[in-house]
């Protein structure tokens, strides 16, 4: 018997042989078709292609698409559990012609993998085919040897297919398995086409049409190919079953779940088991791919398949938390053929495991308010919409959840009830909102985050996507189009651009239209409004972009790339300066741009040279380390249990995102291995080698008790350092030494100055001693019995006179000196009393009438030496004479 994972093989490797490219499944989160919540379909990740909007290097494919439908209008969630074939995930198989080959190739191929690769009875199958697509029909007949009554034609679009409005389209046909008349239903077409006997296992779509508004049709010039094999429909019926949750991959689950719960699997908790089943995958792959839990968009999905989930698991009488249990039995089933799951498989443990937790507190909570609320009520009578509403509102108790617990008591909710409370509440916060101080023209932004809801951003795993127009504002005022040279703020479905905040500046990049790829726009920056709308200012650089318009969305690469080596070592930055500082040190601010980092953190005075590059060292360290780096949801709470450390400037809700990076032999987290755990909401690398090199440019004071550290970070901080190898070898080639000797070479060339200016400061004082190079030594004066010395110099510097002061005072025995040293007209005066006359006379006093006549001020000292200054040594006589004054009245 066949397994899902033997099927999987068998089919990609057929195609393989028959000359298709093997492409991997595309994430769940559709990066080309913003009009889709998930990927639900193998030809999602190939529209492109199929419009002729990009070209790959083939033209025939083949894949095993992962797909969840579980929102939006492709939703099966509320069947899931009930019913044989519905999943919120499940894989499509298919094989794809982007221009290639048609339908007499795309038949044959359909027929020998099913009749000879696996081996299905021919006898068991019929197709079907539009109505007048004779083409398909001879073709079917020619292959397969089928009879008129075993080709059914079917006149409605179940068998033909369109991608849109306006587009490529084309007939399908379809295949299709009887399990046998034990099982009531009929063929398609029939009244009974909707029993279980005939399932549909595989469609062909045949592009061949292009579509116009006016609903007129055109043959395309290149025709396509577009398939969709239902694996566990496939591996059903090769498995002699028609319930999909008898299958062996979906079966191991169930019995994971039953082992985990001490229950029987096909007991009175069969349903529990299978709704475990299913949602343990697509929350595990949606999680895989970048999705995280919240209350809004595509996380509000997987918030609400895992509280489903977790549901069933608390009717089993699960006590503690059970899917993040779960995980290794899937992991071990699906991880060869999804890598990613092996990849993310702690991450998706640990958000099961934490999500399960704080949900069963709301979920008991919830269950007893919802019973209180249910007494009194008639049998079987609808809750009111406003008791539904209070348990969401006040409780936190979601209404999918209120529904779902409803149902198996045979009871349903007053919707319209539950919508008149919350637009009533709605109503009630934009009179409160408006009452704030905002500006009046911010108020625009409150109605589109109404209308509109959150954008859902995309930009932590991806740069590229597609996203439809939903809003254009310009000077306050909503319009509705934008021509060429023209500037407005854009709201989009979805960005992967980020939007400025925690110290991380804002994407740059293009947006294109699709419909027409010479219409672009540039995107110079984002910024966040009401209720988690982001706003995109864009300049039309040709064409023109209209409200509802579908367009390509293109991060600049090499700038994201930058922001986030330099956002990551902003975090490594700030452990490596707790580690060299003290605990205290705690974040102030920070810029993470694309050509630097700057870093605000406490800290009362300045890093000594040692202690920087201490730091610098720590910080490169781990990045040579290359250590993965890790995002998980957490409540803040939780994060800081850990030992996540809540970065400056950022507000917290009931959930975090908490980024972890580095391996130490003591650190934080679960495993005290943890270097780096910060709640942050910005983009980073993937791997911490990613930042490249880390080269921090100096400290500096930000304000009081607060320090600054900017420093570079890969490209930028590589050209930092071939500029300082360039200026080292510059300096080297002037010593004529080699680059290591510089050190050396300085040192000595320092030293030998030091001791040319000792020489050259010696040889002043001899000269000044001598006369300056007149025929005497200064002469002494006596006056009022002190023997006085005067002199003014030139080729002396101030520093020199207290030498020169000295020297006189031992020459003279016992008296008072004054020495002016003359440096381009400014004056430098000193002064000097011998030790036995200080208590009668001070230098401070000759030196301050001096150089109040040399036009200075103060001057001072001590008794025995003092100095000071003058603006004018043209006036060192009258110094010199106001001095002589000094001493004929002591």
């Amino acid at each position: 018997m066949p397994t899902l994972n033997d099927i999987r093989s068998t089919f990609l490797t057929y195609f393989e042989k028959n000359g298709h490219a093997k492409v991997p499944s595309s994430p769940l989160v559709p990066r080309n078709d913003p009009t889709l919540m998930f990927a639900n379909s193998g030809m999602v990740q190939f529209k492109n292609l199929f419009t002729g909007v990009e070209t790959r290097d083939y033209t025939r494919a083949t894949s095993a698409q992962k797909c969840v439908r579980a929102g939006g209008k492709h939703n099966d969630l509320d069947n899931v559990g009930y019913t044989a074939r519905h999943h919120t995930f499940f894989e499509m198989l298919g094989n794809f012609s982007f221009g290639d080959y048609f339908k007499s190739d795309a038949i044959p191929f359909a027929w020998n993998l099913i009749t000879k690769e696996l081996d299905i009875p021919a006898d068991k199958l019929v197709v079907t085919v539009y109505h007048d697509d004779d083409e398909a029909a001879e073709i079917w007949k020619k292959v397969a040897g089928f009879s008129d009554d075993r080709i059914i034609r079917i006149a409605t679009d179940d068998n033909f297919w369109m991608m849109g409005p306006t587009g490529p389209c084309g007939p399908s046909s379809e295949i299709f398995f009887d399990h046998g008349d034990h099982i009531w239903g009929g063929p398609p077409g029939s009244p009974n086409e909707d029993g279980d006997r005939f399932v549909e296992i595989w469609n062909l779509v045949f592009m061949q049409y292009e579509q116009f508004e006016d609903g007129s049709r055109a043959p395309l010039p290149n025709k396509s190919i577009d398939t969709g094999m239902g694996l566990e429909r496939v591996a059903a019926l090769l498995q002699g079953t028609n319930d999909n949750y008898a299958t062996d991959l979906i079966r191991s689950l169930i019995e994971a779940s039953a082992n985990a719960t001490s229950t029987d699997p096909d007991g009175p908790g069969k349903t529990h088991h299978r709704v475990i089943a299913d949602h343990l995958r697509s929350t595990s792959f949606l999680l895989a791919d970048g999705v995280m839990p919240s209350n809004d968009g595509r996380g509000y999905v997987l918030r609400r398949i895992m509280r489903r989930a977790m549901r069933h698991a608390h009717l089993l009488g699960a006590k503690d938390p059970l899917m993040h249990q779960l995980v290794p039995a899937l992991v071990s089933q699906m991880g060869a053929a999804y890598p990613e799951l092996t990849r993310a498989q702690a991450l998706i443990t640990e958000t099961l495991k934490l999500e399960e937790t704080r949900f069963k507190q709301t979920l008991e909570r919830g269950l007893r308010l919802l019973d209180d609320e249910l007494t009194g009520l008639p049998e079987g009578a609808e809750l009111p919409g406003d008791a539904a509403f209070k348990l969401y509102d006040t409780y936190g108790f979601p209404l999918d959840l209120t529904q779902d617990a409803l149902r198996e008591k045979g009871r349903s909710v007053d919707t319209d009830g539950f919508d008149a409370a919350m637009a009533a509440q709605k109503e009630l916060a934009r009179a409160g909102w408006s009452g704030s101080g905002e500006t009046a023209d911010a108020a625009i932004w409150f109605d589109i985050a109404d209308q509109h809801g959150p954008t859902d951003f995309l930009g932590y795993d991806t740069e590229t996507a597609e996203g439809q127009i939903l809003a254009m504002v310009k000077d306050g005022k909503s319009i509705n189009s934008i021509g060429h040279g023209d500037s407005c703020w854009v709201v989009l479905n979805q960005t992967p651009f980020y939007a400025e905040s925690g110290g991380q500046v804002a994407d740059h990049g293009f947006i294109r239209r699709l419909d027409n790829e010479d219409m672009i726009a540039e995107c110079s920056d984002v910024q966040k409004r009401s209720e988690g709308v982001f706003a995109h200012y864009i300049k039309v650089l040709s064409g023109d972009f209209n409200v509802n318009d579908t367009v390509g969305l293109d991060v600049d690469h090499a700038r994201r790339t930058s922001i986030r080596a330099n956002h990551s070592a902003t975090h490594l930055l700030h452990e490596a300066l707790r580690k060299a500082l003290g605990d205290h040190v705690v974040q102030r601010g920070s810029l993470n741009a694309s050509d630097r980092l700057r870093f605000d953190f406490s800290h009362g005075k300045a890093l000594s040279h040692d202690e920087l590059k201490q730091v610098e060292t720590e910080v490169n360290d781990f990045i040579r380390q290359n250590s993965p780096v890790e995002t998980r949801i957490m409540t803040p709470d939780d994060a800081r249990d850990i030992g996540a450390q809540a970065l400056f400037g950022e507000k917290y809700g009931d959930e975090v995102r908490v980024v972890s990076m580095g391996r130490a032999a003591t650190g934080k987290g679960t495993d005290g291995q943890t270097y780096s755990i910060e709640l942050c909401g910005g983009t980073h690398v993937r791997q911490t080698g990613d930042i490249g090199v880390f080269v921090t440019l100096g400290d500096s004071a930000s304000s009081s008790g607060v320090r600054r550290i900017e420093a570079l970070t890969g490209a930028e901080a590589f050209q930092y350092l071939s500029l300082q190898d360039q200026r080292l070898g510059n300096v080297a080639s002037q010593l004529k030494a080699q680059p290591g000797e510089v050190g050396d070479r300085v040192k000595a060339l320092m030293d030998e100055r030091k001791a040319l200016q000792n020489e050259v400061a010696q040889l002043r004082r001899e000269l000044a001693m001598s006369g300056g190079g007149q025929a005497a030594a200064p002469e002494i004066k006596t006056i009022n019995g002190i023997d006085f010395v005067a002199q003014v110099l030139n080729g002396v510097t101030g520093k020199d006179l207290p030498a020169l002061v000295d020297d006189h005072k031992v020459r003279i025995g016992s008296g008072a000196v004054l020495l002016i040293a003359d440096a381009d007209g400014k004056a430098a005066v000193a002064a000097g009393v011998t030790s036995d006359l200080t208590d009668r006379l001070s230098a401070v006093d000759l030196v301050k009438v001096a150089v109040i006549e040399l036009g200075g001020k103060g001057g001072g000292g001590r008794p025995d030496m003092a100095q000071g200054g003058g603006r004018d040594a043209a006036n060192a006589d009258a110094a010199i004479k106001a001095a002589e004054q000094v001493l004929e009245n002591k």
